[in-house]
């Protein structure tokens, strides 16, 4: 039996909202759908984006609602079958009785308020356009258990309920919404690891190696293509459990 293909072909007329954009996965998937002539929205906000990509971002902080009703309201008579893939995310490494209760806080307004802030202010035009996608970029730490990790974790684990809520609320709107929990990838916070600890995670990789990129795109884009995976959260982590 040969392999069910397909082939998703993004037009002008479909407009991709991508937070956290300047850097990390938010940057390279900005590169991905400008190249596959996408109509591309962006936001940024301690990261001042390379010059090249000012036509496509807006400063934005996302966890202030009426700074996201103001940019939305702005751009929304250009946005028509909307894709909102939701990268902004922060982190905070701290056990947590050592933590700051400040830092700790503002990674769950970050990755979780900041998320749905967003998605509080394009599920109007999406309900209207009976069309949307929303996609949320989650991570495998949600789910393994790591030191110093239990902010970003929880903001993580949140998307997963806040998945399946608005999905049941949205569905027969032509609305779905997934979230990708994401592994280590050759992109991103990674950087951010000691060389120590990423030679001991390749350890616990089938392939010895962090994933390409290509695969976030990839499937992203099954999800923009597939109107009946909707509530979910899929691993994209490379086996790591």
């Amino acid at each position: 039996m040969g392999c069910i293909c397909y082939k998703m072909d993004i037009k002008k007329t479909q407009s991709i909202i991508i937070s956290g954009a300047s850097r990390g996965i938010g940057k390279y998937l900005i590169d991905k759908f400008t190249d596959a002539d996408g109509h591309v929205f962006g936001t940024y906000y301690q990261t001042t984006p390379n010059e090249k990509y000012l036509k496509y971002l807006t400063k934005v902080n996302i966890c202030n609602h009426v700074e996201v009703h103001d940019w939305i309201d702005k751009i929304k008579l250009n946005l028509n079958k909307i894709v909102l893939i939701n990268c902004a995310s922060i982190n905070y490494n701290s056990f947590a009785h050592k933590s700051d209760i400040n830092k700790w806080t503002n990674v769950i307004e970050t990755n979780l308020i900041g998320t749905f802030n967003l998605i509080h202010n394009v599920l109007p035009i999406m309900r209207e356009q009976n069309y949307g996608r929303i996609i949320n970029l989650s991570s495998v730490v949600a789910k393994i258990g790591v030191q110093g990790t239990s902010a970003y974790a929880a903001s993580k684990s949140a998307l997963t309920g806040l998945a399946k809520s608005i999905a049941v609320e949205n569905a027969e709107k032509g609305i779905t919404i997934n979230n990708l929990n994401l592994g280590y990838f050759n992109i991103g916070m990674i950087a951010e690891v000691s060389p120590q600890i990423q030679d001991s995670i390749k350890k616990r990789l089938p392939t010895n190696k962090f994933g390409d990129p290509q695969n976030i795109f990839n499937a992203i884009q099954f999800l923009i293509a597939t109107d009946y995976v909707n509530g979910s959260s899929i691993e994209l982590n490379g086996s790591l459990y």
